[in-house]
């Protein structure tokens, strides 16, 4: 049972990781600070952990790594519109 609480509770902790760069993205429209080396690691991360997590079916890292998955890619497209602004 801790287990699965301290595995839900890194899970939500490395979901909400990105939460406040897309908020100032998207407040700023200002993505310069952000690399896209950064981005692609970070997406290349969290593919290899839900694959892993498939693999051993852990639920706390398949669906964190899923969330933050889909948020580094609206990070990315965010990165994509705005810097072509400039």
């Amino acid at each position: 049972m801790i287990t699965e609480i301290i595995g839900y509770t890194a899970a939500v902790a490395g979901t909400l990781i990105m939460i406040p760069q897309v908020i100032k993205s998207l407040k700023t429209k200002k993505v310069d600070d952000l690399a896209w080396g950064m981005l692609v690691l970070f997406l290349l991360n969290c593919v290899l952990w839900v694959i892993y997590g498939v693999l051993i079916t852990a639920w706390p890292v398949i669906i964190s790594n899923s969330i933050v998955l889909l948020i580094i890619i609206f990070q990315s497209i965010l990165k994509y519109k705005y810097s072509s602004l400039n």
